[in-house]
């Protein structure tokens, strides 16, 4: 991975704070391109598998109680004099708490997340990300952006590395529970169900391919431009706990078939696919047949699983997400996108601004033009090309580039609970 990015969205920073990273080594790589690019690096370790991929000194274990943490915080930033903070996923409730302590000393922080543009890039970005992000939200700031097109290599696909480092962090983090006897983790982190679910998600994708082998055909060929797709998210997405008004997957559904039931012409088809990495905890199929029976749509709405999304979206008639990146996917692919939750794509002249009962009947598609000047200012200025399980070192790579713009923080924060919410 080029880290020339990264060093020139840090800026000045030169003593940097990491928290909780990517499960792997992806922060222990980083880390050590900071520190022979000039930087200094403390590290903080909230539990077993933080610390299991990070061999570097200059590393603080944090074990008591969540109620200290805001303080702990305070003291580190304070006594090591950090001048940026570095972590990956700004929702988590450690991580809120440790944004506002930054804020409060106007100590700015840089985020990690999952890549906007998908397969080939990860995103980082000063402030925020998603509905958290500082970029202006204007599709005219395009026409003062001259960018060039960014040139990115291709990322193989690193799903079984990827596996193999989330089993190795939740049993490290088992492993060594007594070390981190206060840690609450943002998601269910009992290694032993999470291997079960992983079994039951082999099991139901096999299931499923067998029983929905000609799904494809019939979407992509007599249905095609005649059919809705709502990609569905994981049931514990912190985007939509975060960035939507939806308690639940389970809400968002029920409102998509209302909507659809009251307002669709009748010709048209709803399709709901499942995200694959939520396939071994949920399955939304009794909801959405009973639903779909009660409003009398009949065999119009359709539950799928493992089907070939670009081929879904290029023979949809339009696409409805709560905040998705499937949504970018779908802008790429000229289909007309509805958006349900806040996200940074949702934008005048990219996305449907209308209410959701008029997307089915009349869906306002973005110009392709306006599509691909946004596509690029979005890698030029949120995203680094590579990946976070590759397992590869972060490099320095040519000159470090200028940005076409600099992000400045403006949201306003308040005060976070490290309580998490319970999981839908």
């Amino acid at each position: 991975m080029d880290g020339s990015v990264i060093l020139e969205r840090l800026g000045n920073a030169r003593h940097l704070l990491l928290l909780q990273g990517p499960v792997g080594p992806f922060f222990a790589h980083l880390a050590r391109f900071l520190i022979a690019n000039g930087r200094e690096v403390t590290k903080v370790h909230l539990n077993g598998g933080d610390a299991w991929f990070y061999d570097l000194p200059g590393s603080v274990n944090f074990d008591q109680p969540p109620d200290h943490w805001p303080r702990f915080v305070d003291e580190l930033l304070e006594s090591h004099g950090i001048e940026g903070v570095v972590l990956f996923g700004d929702c988590r409730p450690y991580h809120r708490a440790a944004i506002l302590r930054a804020r409060m000393r106007r100590v700015p922080v840089f985020v990690f997340e999952e890549g906007y543009i998908r397969p080939n890039h990860i995103t980082f970005e000063p402030a925020g990300v998603n509905g958290f992000s500082s970029l202006p939200r204007s599709v005219a700031l395009l026409r003062m952006l001259p960018l060039p097109k960014p040139a990115s290599k291709q990322i193989p696909s690193p799903f079984s590395r990827m596996a193999r480092y989330a089993i190795t962090y939740y049993l490290a983090g088992r492993l060594f529970r007594d070390r981190y006897p206060n840690y609450r983790h943002h998601k269910p982190f009992d290694i032993y169900p999470e291997v079960w679910y992983w079994i039951r998600s082999g099991f139901r994708k096999v299931w499923f391919k067998f029983v929905e082998r000609d799904i494809q055909g019939r979407l992509s060929g007599p249905l095609a431009k005649k059919f809705f797709l709502v990609p569905l998210q994981v049931y514990n997405d912190s985007q939509v706990r975060h960035h939507s008004d939806f308690r639940s997957v389970r809400a968002f559904i029920a409102q998509v078939l209302n909507s659809f039931a009251c307002s669709a012409p009748e010709d048209c088809y709803l399709v709901f696919k499942h995200h694959p990495m939520d396939r071994g905890h949920r399955n939304y199929g009794r909801q959405i047949m009973d639903q779909a029976e009660e409003a009398g749509l009949g065999d119009r709405v359709l539950y799928i699983h493992d089907q070939h999304l670009p081929t879904l979206l290029k023979a949809a008639r339009g696409v409805v997400v709560i905040n998705s990146t499937v949504g970018l996917s779908a802008l790429l692919h000229g289909a007309p996108v509805k958006v349900l939750g806040r996200c940074i794509y949702d934008l005048n002249g990219l996305t449907h601004q209308g209410r959701l009962d008029s997307f089915w009947r009349e869906p306002k598609s973005a110009s392709p033009d306006v599509f691909s000047r946004y596509r690029d200012y979005l890698i030029h200025l949120t995203q680094v090309n590579g990946s976070f399980y590759s397992g590869e070192p972060v490099v320095f790579s040519g000159e470090v580039p200028l940005s076409a713009t600099r992000c400045v923080p403006q949201e306003t924060l308040h005060e976070p609970t490290l309580e998490t919410r319970e999981a839908a």
